[in-house]
């Protein structure tokens, strides 16, 4: 008898978004989507294709793409999301839309103002709209976790009747417990046996999102959604890489059930979301942390000497991780080395992000005396997802004494343009901020700024990480920036999200122009 597959539902490039600072742009989501399916992730949720023209853009984009995994957009039961979601995924291989509405008592009355009946009718019609669009529609019954399961009950004939093929049970705010979860899983899961798969999303407010999870595969869910690091909103999401190696490390509780995730590609999906978001995972994070695979106790690493299945249920080769990750690559290594160890690390770039990543591996190489493997995902990652650059960083000189005024004088290339200009600062990265501000004609906030060290050394890269709003009715903007110096990766940072912002800013005006109208 074959084992059932639990389809996994990913949704970083949507959900995961939703946390604070995560916003990521057009190039950024898509070099997710690609390592998504290289994880072997079942479905991709890539956004929620009504919430703005960068949304549908990169949903359009990723459907373009992505070919072994199906591409999903959410929708609210409305039907301009619901048309705005069929459009974006519409060149997609295989294709679905999400829709839900909220079905617990204190949703329906206080947010929906509407009476069960009418949420039902609301959600049918969706359902029915969404089918003209794709052949597999998900309905989601939001705040199932405090909702009547009667009504669910109800709800679900109705939806199933009208085309939905999975029916969505969301702890939105991740308040129940495993048992809970359990028994309600189990009794939708039967109720709806044979018509639909009951898939679970998970809130991770108690700290409970991945046992919830798991406890609801046991009592008959079939998908599970999730985030890699679990990102998300509040306190996130159920963490991908822990279902995916809870299912597999304890197969003596989960021998019916097995997942197509190739946990190869678990680590590097890890430092690939970080990187581009910002968000570390901290540090004792179950499988991706930095100290997931540490030892510092003496009677630990007495034991690890000798066995390393003393302390250490799962090797760390099996998520990917080299725990020896030097590179022997050096300044005199030529481009076939450098191409070879990029495949292995699971890059396959074109030729011009290879030539451009090159050029930056060899200028590092010239500055760094040892390269680690996460100095080279970084710097590859930052290449990769480069947005439209209008504005590039041409050069930066400082002056910051203790008893003079700091001043930055910038240089920056537009449309073959090189202008240069100096401005004073309260410290030297205001000084930084208000040239290029100066040069560019935009005015930027900074929300919100991070530096963390890539790799270890006192010649470590410095990854920059910067949050600003161009424009107080809009959000704000991440922008990356990487270098040895942490000063000119805070001005590459600080350009990275200016540029970000005027390519999303002119995809709203193409698709005004476009429509005749904001969508």
């Amino acid at each position: 008898m074959s084992n059932e597959i639990i389809k996994i539902f990913d949704t970083t490039l949507r959900d995961g978004e939703q946390s604070p600072g995560a916003s990521m742009n057009t190039e950024e989501k898509i070099q997710i989507a690609i390592q998504l399916e290289k994880l072997g992730v079942d479905i991709i949720e890539a956004g929620f294709a009504a919430a703005s023209p960068g949304d549908f853009d990169a949903i359009s984009k990723i459907a373009q793409r992505v070919t072994n995994s199906t591409v999903c957009s959410l929708a609210r039961a409305i039907d301009a999301d619901i048309k705005a979601a069929g459009e974006a995924i519409a060149k997609a291989k295989m294709k679905r839309i999400h829709t839900f509405i909220a079905t617990s008592p204190i949703h329906m009355e206080y947010k929906l103002k509407m009476t069960p009946d009418e949420v039902i009718r609301r959600a049918v019609n969706a359902v029915t709209y969404a089918r003209t669009f794709v052949d597999d529609v998900e309905f989601s019954c939001e705040d199932a976790g405090r909702s009547d399961i009667g009504f669910m009950k109800e709800i679900s004939d109705a939806v199933i009747e009208a085309g939905a093929s999975t029916i969505n049970l969301p702890d939105t705010v991740g308040f129940r417990l495993p048992s809970e979860i359990g028994a309600m899983v189990k009794e939708m899961s039967e109720y709806t046996k044979g018509r639909a798969i009951i898939s679970v999303h998970n809130h991770n407010d108690l700290g409970l999102g991945v046992a919830n999870s798991l406890e609801a595969v046991m009592n008959g869910a079939r998908q599970v959604e999730c985030t890699i690091n679990g990102l998300g909103e509040r306190a996130g999401n159920a963490a991908l890489e822990e279902i995916a190696m809870a299912l597999k490390t304890r197969k003596d509780i989960f021998s019916n059930f097995e997942t197509n995730i190739n946990t190869k590609e678990i680590y590097p999906a890890s430092r690939l979301i970080a990187n581009i978001t910002g968000i570390e995972p901290q540090p004792n994070k179950a499988i991706v942390g930095k100290n997931a695979f540490a030892h510092e106790s003496g009677i630990h690493q007495d034991g690890m000497l000798k066995n390393r299945e003393t302390y250490e249920i799962i090797s760390p080769a099996d998520i990917g991780l080299d725990m020896d990750d030097t590179l022997v690559l050096g300044k005199h290594s030529g481009r076939a080395a450098f191409k070879d160890k990029l495949a292995k690390l699971g890059f396959t770039l074109d030729e011009t992000a290879l030539n451009s990543s090159f050029e930056r591996f060899k200028i590092l190489a010239d500055k760094k005396k040892d390269i680690y493997d996460d100095d080279l995902r970084a710097l590859v990652t930052n290449e990769m997802t480069k947005s439209t650059q209008v504005f590039e960083l041409v050069s930066l000189q400082l002056m910051d004494c203790s008893n003079g005024v700091p001043s930055a004088a910038v240089s920056i290339k537009k449309d073959d343009e090189t202008i240069i200009d100096a401005s004073i600062g309260e410290g030297t990265m205001d000084a930084i901020f208000k040239t290029i501000d100066r040069i560019s004609g935009y005015e930027g906030k900074l929300m919100d700024y991070k530096v963390t060290s890539v790799s270890k050394g006192k010649d470590a890269l410095a990854n920059v990480t910067v949050k600003v709003a161009f424009n107080d009715n809009e959000p704000a903007i991440i922008g990356h920036g990487l270098n040895i110096d942490t000063m000119l990766a805070s001005a590459r940072a600080y350009l990275g999200a200016l540029n970000s912002y005027l390519s999303m800013e002119g995809m709203l005006k193409l698709r005004k122009h476009d429509s005749g109208k904001t969508v």
